[in-house]
């Protein structure tokens, strides 16, 4: 990497509570943060935004641009792996190469995901909250950590000052492109001029500011409230193997029967039982990457006690049966 892509840039913020010193780890020494940086002040040399458990299972490098810091972490062995974070400023993760046999991803605030296939996946954690992945890699995972403040990168496109929502998973094709070509850009140290490298990431700020604003799931109307499809969702996944009435979802939240569904679809873009019938076929799939029972256990674990019902239902959101999709992981 080109010593103009680790230059310090003292113009960025302070954080009281959650500073952090990111470093490249392929040198003993600090590389383009410190004390007076963009993310703050260090409590102890070393210590990095994201925390990765263990630390030796993953190659790390680090650029500092001006009002952003992004970091490419390469896993380098297989076994779990934990991330963990509560960045002060706002993260976009992107999931280049990430397949799971198992794991899950939570952010505050939202149900936890369970997704296996994560690639070309992109999550997005707004300051403060908590962030935590971890997985076991089918594949060697490659992902992508990029923490800005978008008001600032951005003043012109009348960004609010209110945080905006988390999202888990969701995909945009040019948003990874960007974040995809800036990483490219990084690694490839000297060739590229940094202001370049610079203007790049703008361009992704602006890419990720018109997602955000396109999606505004908090403000879908007639929806679901926050706390309530928190509470919604958690209910669905403690009982994902039993048959869940609307009315039952109704009274947990408040609401009628008939209201909770149009609310519920209108937030998650499909009915109630659909979401559950999803959520089965996800715990399913992660059974099977395990291969510690058969597909008929598994069936009877996420609540189908007929096999032919359960590999029916498996193929109709797979496209493939419980049995195919198992060979395939091997």
């Amino acid at each position: 990497m080109s010593d103009s892509l680790r230059e310090e840039h003292s113009t960025g913020f302070r954080d009281q509570s959650h500073a952090a010193r990111m470093i490249l780890p392929e040198f003993e020494q600090e590389t383009g943060v410190d004390g007076e940086s963009f993310l703050g002040r260090s409590s102890r040399a070393g210590e990095r935004i994201m925390q990765v458990s263990p630390p030796e299972a993953v190659r790390r490098r680090t650029a500092a641009l001006s009002g952003m810091t992004v970091e490419i972490v390469q896993a380098n062995r297989r076994g779990r792996i934990d991330y963990r974070c509560r960045a002060p400023v706002d993260m976009l993760v992107i999931h280049d190469h990430s397949v799971r046999h198992d794991g899950s991803t939570v952010i505050e605030g939202l149900p936890k995901s369970s997704l296996q296939d994560c690639s070309r996946k992109l999550v997005f954690v707004p300051a403060g909250r908590d962030y935590h992945d971890w997985h076991e890699p089918r594949m060697l995972s490659r992902l992508i950590f990029v923490y800005f403040d978008a008001a600032r990168l951005c003043p012109k496109i009348g960004v609010s000052s209110s945080s905006p929502a988390p999202r888990l998973f969701f995909e945009d094709r040019a948003l990874l492109g960007t974040a995809l070509k800036l990483a490219a850009l990084i690694e490839g140290g000297a060739g590229y001029h940094q202001t370049y490298v610079e203007a790049l990431g703008v361009v992704l700020t602006h890419e990720l500011v018109r997602v955000l604003a396109g999606s505004a799931e908090p403000q879908i109307s007639g929806g679901l409230a926050a706390w309530q499809r928190r509470k919604a969702v958690a209910y669905i996944d403690e009982h994902l193997a039993e048959p869940i009435s609307l009315a039952a979802l109704g009274r947990l939240v408040g609401l009628s029967a008939c209201y909770f569904c149009r609310a519920f679809r209108r937030s998650f873009g499909m009915p109630p039982q659909r979401y559950q019938l999803s959520q089965r076929i996800e715990r399913a799939k992660t059974l099977l990457a395990k291969h510690a029972a058969s597909v008929t256990d598994v069936g009877l674990t996420v609540g189908y006690n007929d096999a032919s019902a359960f590999c029916t239902a498996f193929r109709r959101v797979t496209g493939s049966t419980p049995s195919a999709y198992r060979r395939s992981l091997c």
